[in-house]
């Protein structure tokens, strides 16, 4: 079997709710205040090494990047209805809901 391809845009996504930093030295790249949120994919960007690897000097398998749009009223309860929050986060960080 394949393995499969990105993500498609539209297809909506949860932060993982992981703080790998409360197990010892970790080089985390996304955002505190996503871990457990909703978003929707809105593009992918590519494969990269994966940065949380490379911070120490270990391989770094590639791993998929992606925009990802989150509504900002839910992550700060501030602004309004269609203002968003766009970031790129890295595959491993992003489970399908």
């Amino acid at each position: 079997m394949s393995a499969p391809g990105p993500l498609p845009a539209g297809t909506r996504v949860r932060v993982k709710d992981d703080w790998p930093e409360a197990r010892g030295p970790a080089h985390i790249r996304t955002p505190h205040y996503l871990r457990g949120a909703e978003g929707v994919v809105v593009r992918h960007l590519g494969a990269y090494p994966n940065p949380e690897d490379l911070a120490f000097a270990r391989p770094a398998a590639r791993r998929a990047l992606y925009h990802v749009a989150f509504a900002q009223p839910g992550l700060w309860q501030q602004g309004v209805a269609g203002d968003e929050v766009l970031v790129e986060l890295y595959e491993h960080w992003l489970e399908v809901v």
